[in-house]
């Protein structure tokens, strides 16, 4: 068995044990609502505009709309279809699902990346907020394991790609803080 095929039969093995293992009732409704809350990063979306609106964290909200923003480009425009892995749903059309079954690529997934850069981003701004983003952003993860829709390897590289898209915003921040200092003629304190 070769490398790729290894890590595919430990994705698969991994994925069947949450997918089958972890099934009951109180998941069945709960998994689809968390999910729902990570498509197109609405709940950090709301988020960022709630920090937006405060003097206290509106540079976290501007660092958390540019992480959301390399997150999609990154992940969506430019990785999903470089690699073109087909999601576990797509691969086993008989498999019944919660949700409707997504039509694009399942590699990175696009709902931990957003999560967990937008934890990231949160977590550098206050530890409390950010403890519970990351939760959050854990339970999201999870919700697109159990729906079937993202194998353990895609979750893994979307948290990857989120804390990375967070780490390059808050720099892409302070660079943008240098340069309009530095325009207006104001030095740092």
């Amino acid at each position: 068995m070769s490398l790729p095929e290894y890590f595919q039969a430990l994705d698969e093995k991994l994925l069947a044990l949450i997918h089958v293992g972890a099934q009951n009732p109180v998941f069945d409704a709960l998994m689809p609502a968390l999910s729902f809350l990570g498509n197109w990063g609405l709940i950090w979306l709301l988020a960022a505009a709630a920090f937006l609106c405060t003097k206290k964290y509106r540079r976290t909200g501007f660092v958390l709309l540019g992480t959301l923003l390399i997150c999609t480009l990154a992940g969506n425009s430019v990785i999903k279809p470089l690699v073109g892995r087909l999601r576990p749903c797509q691969a086993d059309l008989a498999a019944p699902l919660l949700i409707a079954r997504p039509e694009d690529f399942s590699f990175p997934s696009g709902h931990a990346a957003s999560s967990f850069g937008a934890a990231a981003c949160i977590l550098r701004a206050d530890r409390r907020l950010g403890a519970a983003a990351l939760a959050l952003a854990a339970l999201i993860a999870f919700s697109r394991l159990y729906l079937y829709v993202h194998y353990p390897s895609d979750v893994l590289a979307g948290a990857l790609l989120g804390v990375l898209a967070a780490a390059a915003a808050a720099e892409l921040g302070k660079l943008a803080d240098k340069i309009i200092r530095r325009a207006g003629g104001q030095t740092k304190r």
